[in-house]
Parts: structure tokens; C-alpha cells; sequence
């Protein structure tokens, strides 16, 4: 056993990252002492089986995520029973081994160690493992005592500049729980993707009924009223990801997360609750938000919020094809124009004061268009385009996303054009339906040049069954001629981006509302390199 800077490891590649004071020096001798002599936790060959007895502690699964080109995040939480309080776990601190290999029978582990899962973090472990080969895939799992987690499968990003002839990635949105069964996801988990981003309400707040798809399902004590404080809101996470196709999901690739309103409350605005609650008690709804947020998903531990504030926008580079932006549209924005819902635009959506990114990300938005990258996409949580209803003087427009904060996309826009970026694409997610948009600076402005392509995904569930075509999306349709497609089944985007073209399935499924139906693609979408064109077949 040997310190290392503020590692402590015991045999090869186990390592404990030490506290600070006193106190936890202490707690972590006694940990490390009782280590030693546990031989299922420190030795280097694991023979632990996946047994599931009452007292598995993996059943939230495990994750990956934020891949870089030497580094992965790797994620898991413990609870032996996701619908009890605490996730069934007794308050203390639990040590779990990790390990990461070449292969799926970990015959060659290249990294393992051991982090505390403590009743701190909600039992979340956040392994930021360094060290990887470039555009790498790796499989991984966790251990603890006789358990051994599910196996998952990650990879790295390429190194930044590296010749990529093709990235598979996916994006999806809106789980509501209660709306349907996750079907989609165990169609994204057998598509062996590079990435996965998820865009938004990964959660709902709401209080849940028992009554629809889900009738009769076990669910936790706090289901029943709304998720207020940090318990309601670990609980909520907790019966989501018992979900098997999420979990599934969550193994086959790594995944690049932000969070949208319901991660919080339904379209909060900086520190502006739907019902204008007083701020202070807001920010601290939103401070155990937040902290759920991070203990339930797989990012690195820097990101770990600090009271109500958490900076979540960052960028991933893949090889010299794409940059990827994901941004946070919810933290730094200005309240809704016109108390939010659907109006005219008029000076209020326009005033170049209100902002829906802030401007410290806005001006790292712009910088990020100076990437030698081919290909630039903005990963988010709600349209760009305009969404309109209606014509002329009856025309609407929806105040949250950015047909409400017009200022905002005119200065990220003209920024792109200014800088002579091609290759614009936006991933959202949040409107319950499939839509396929030109990107123009203004929609009411016949000459405004398309500058991009936008596509919206649906939901997984959010919204219940849909259609293909409904009320909504004909009127869409109607008061939009810069909106080239549209479907409101339920389902996820699927793309393979080349340096000649970015092609995408919009894949869907008939019904939620009871499990094993099939996945099918309802349209596929192609956008050629260097053209803003949209190709539908």
C-alpha cells in the first residue's frame, strides 16, 4: 500500500482518493485497513457473480458518459430496492471496486480502483479514468463485496484533429414515466452507438397518479406528490432507472446529458418558478435538484453543483468531424416574454436585453464556431426555429423556446455566418414530436437565408401514444413552410455522420402505452456536407 499525491493504493491500480481533515483521514485508515483483508475488494482478478439476492446493490445499473479521447466517466448507484426510502440502503459508506478492460470477459483490465459510496451522494460513484486510448471501445463494471454489477460497454472520443470517417451517434428526450414504457431505448441499446445525448427531462416532477400506462407498477412513497426536496427527488430518479430499457440503454454507450425544466420544475427560468415562488425558497428547490441531477448521471465530479449553481455547458470534440456544444438554456435566461405560453412576436420577444443563454455562454457558443471541426452542432434542450401557428395576424409562437428570445438567435446565428462556419446542425429535444426545420436568422423575413438544419426529436414516452400526424403538427405545418417534416409518435433519433453527410432515422414506435411493441423508422433525413439542404426519404 502506498500515497500518491491524494491517492491511497493498495496493490496494483486500486486506488482511494483521501479526504482532508482529520476526521475523514481516520475513517479512511479504518477503510483501508479493513480493505486488506477483504480479498474479494483487493485483489486484481474479480470472481464475483451477478447473483440477484436481496441484497444486490445494483439496481439502478450502471453508465458512462462525457467521453474525451483519454478518458471516460464511469457511473453507477447503489440502492437494493429502488422504490424503498434511501433506495433500501442503511446510512454508512459502502467501498466499490471498478474496473475497466479491452474486452467483455475482462480478460485484459487496463484500469480498476476503488471508490466510497456514501449516503452523502445518494450511493453515487463518479469514476473519471484517465489514461484510455483515443477512439477505443472498453467494457467496465463494479463490484461490491459477492455483487457484481452488470457489464457495460463505453468508448472514447477520437483525439481532437484525428481523421474520422464516421460517427453513429443518437439523441432522445422526455421520459415521462408515467406516459409509457421506454421501449425505444432497448432499440437504441442494440444499435451499438459512439454517443448518446440526452437533451431534457430525464425525470417529471409532477405528482404521479396511478392510473394509465403504468397502473399498478411499483413505484416509491414520494410518487404521489411532487418532487420538492432532495429525497422526493433521488427517489424519483431512482424509479425511473429501474426501468430495464433505460438501464440497458445507459450500458451500451456512453452518454452526454444536460437537463431541461422537469429535471426542476415545469419552464423555470433562472430563479423564476412556473408558480413565481419566492426566489429564495426556489433556489433552494433548485440546489437538491441539482445535487439528484449530478448524483443520478454520469459526468465527472467537477461538475458537481455548488449550492443552486451548476455550470453544465461544455463541448465535446470527436476527431476532426464534429464538434459538439451542449448547452444549458435554462439556468442564465430571462423569464418568459408575455407570462410564457404561445403570442406574437412583437418588441418584448425581440428586446436584444433579454437573453436565453446568458452571455457568458453565448460568447462561448460564438468561440466554439471557430473550430477547424467539419461539421458544428449545437446539442440543447428546445427549438431554434420558429413553431408557428396560425398566419398573419393570428400567427403564434411559442415563448419558451427561442421564438421567444429572437435576440438570442440572431446574435448566435449572425455569429456563425460572421465567422463563415458551415456545417450548422441543432439536437434538441422537449416538444413531444419529430420536426425537421431550416435554420433561418428570422422566419417572418421571406429573404432571411437558411443558415442550417434543425431536428427536433420526439419523446420516449412524454405525450402517451401520439400519431403520425396530429392537430398540433398540421397546424405546425401550416403556419411554418420552413418546417420540412413532422411525426408525434413516441421514439428517439438515430445518425451516422460521414465527412459527405449527416444522415438521421426517425425512429418510432406505434404505442407506449403497453411494452414490446416494435421500433420502425418512420422517415430518414439527409444533410449533405457543405449544402443546408434537407433530404427526405
Amino acid at each position: 500500500m502506498v500515497r500518491q499525491g491524494n491517492e491511497i493504493r493498495i496493490g496494483r491500480d486500486i486506488s482511494l482518493r483521501a479526504g482532508a481533515t482529520r476526521r475523514q483521514f481516520l475513517t479512511w485508515s479504518a477503510l483501508v485497513g479493513a480493505l486488506a483483508f477483504t480479498p474479494e475488494l483487493a485483489g486484481t482478478t474479480a470472481h464475483a457473480q451477478s447473483v440477484v439476492t436481496p441484497d444486490y446493490p445494483f439496481r439502478l445499473g450502471v453508465a458512462s458518459g462525457d467521453p474525451l479521447h483519454d478518458s471516460v466517466v464511469l457511473w453507477t448507484r447503489l440502492a437494493t430496492d429502488p422504490f424503498a426510502p434511501l433506495g433500501g440502503m442503511t446510512p454508512g459508506v459502502v467501498p466499490v471496486q471498478w474496473q475497466i478492460a479491452a474486452d467483455d470477459k475482462f480478460g485484459r483490465i487496463v484500469a480498476q480502483g476503488i471508490e466510497l459510496a456514501t449516503e452523502f451522494d445518494g450511493w453515487s460513484i463518479h469514476v473519471d479514468v484517465r489514461g484510455l486510448e483515443p477512439a477505443r471501445e472498453y467494457f467496465y463494471r463494479f463490484l461490491v463485496g459477492p455483487h457484481a454489477s452488470p457489464v457495460g460497454r463505453t468508448k472514447t472520443a477520437p483525439a481532437v484533429g484525428q481523421p474520422l470517417s464516421r460517427l453513429d451517434f443518437a439523441w432522445a428526450s422526455c421520459q415521462k414515466w408515467e406516459d409509457g414504457f421506454f421501449g425505444a431505448y432497448g432499440d437504441l441499446a442494440a444499435s451499438n452507438l459512439d454517443v448518446v445525448f440526452f437533451l431534457g427531462d430525464y425525470i417529471y416532477e409532477y405528482a404521479i397518479k396511478d392510473e394509465g400506462a403504468r397502473q399498478g407498477e411499483p413505484r416509491t412513497e414520494s410518487a404521489a406528490r411532487e418532487t420538492m426536496v432532495l429525497s422526493d427527488y433521488r427517489d424519483r430518479y431512482a424509479m425511473y432507472k429501474a426501468d430495464e430499457n433505460l438501464a440497458a440503454a445507459h450500458a451500451s454507450a456512453p452518454f452526454v446529458s444536460t437537463f431541461d425544466d422537469h429535471e426542476v420544475d415545469n419552464n423555470w427560468a433562472s430563479q423564476i418558478s412556473q408558480d413565481n415562488d419566492d426566489p429564495k425558497q426556489f433556489l433552494l428547490r433548485r440546489a437538491d435538484a441539482f445535487k439528484a441531477w449530478w448524483e443520478n448521471t454520469p459526468v465527472r465530479a467537477n461538475l458537481k453543483p455548488v449550492g443552486p449553481d451548476m455550470k453544465v455547458y461544455r463541448r465535446f470534440s470527436f476527431g476532426d468531424l464534429v464538434d459538439f456544444s451542449v448547452l444549458d438554456t435554462r439556468q442564465y435566461r430571462s423569464d418568459q416574454a408575455h407570462g410564457d405560453g404561445e403570442h406574437a412576436q412583437d418588441a418584448e420577444t425581440a428586446d436584444p436585453s433579454r437573453t436565453i443563454t446568458g452571455a457568458a455562454q453565448e460568447q462561448w457558443i460564438l468561440d466554439g464556431f471557430a473550430s477547424p471541426s467539419r461539421w458544428n452542432f449545437l446539442a440543447h434542450q428546445t427549438v431554434i426555429a420558429d413553431l408557428a401557428r396560425g398566419q398573419g395576424n393570428d400567427r403564434k409562437v411559442g415563448m419558451d423556446p427561442w421564438s421567444g428570445y429572437e435576440a438570442s438567435r440572431h446574435r448566435i446565428l449572425d455569429g456563425a455566418r460572421d465567422r463563415g462556419t458551415k456545417n450548422v446542425a441543432s439536437i434538441v429535444g422537449d416538444i413531444h414530436r419529430t420536426i425537421v426545420s431550416e435554420l433561418r436568422r428570422d422566419y417572418q423575413d421571406q429573404v432571411s437565408p437558411m443558415q442550417g438544419v434543425e431536428i427536433a426529436t420526439t419523446s420516449i414516452a412524454s405525450g402517451k401514444d401520439g400519431a403520425d400526424v396530429d392537430s398540433a403538427g398540421a397546424a405546425i405545418a401550416d403556419g411554418s413552410p420552413h418546417v420540412k417534416y413532422g411525426n408525434a409518435r413516441r421514439g428517439y433519433l438515430r445518425s451516422t455522420l460521414t465527412p459527405n453527410e449527416w444522415r438521421s432515422e426517425v425512429r418510432v414506435l406505434d404505442a407506449v402505452s403497453s411494452p414490446g411493441k416494435p421500433v420502425r423508422t418512420a422517415m430518414t433525413v439527409t444533410v449533405p456536407e457543405g449544402r443546408p439542404e434537407i433530404q427526405l426519404g
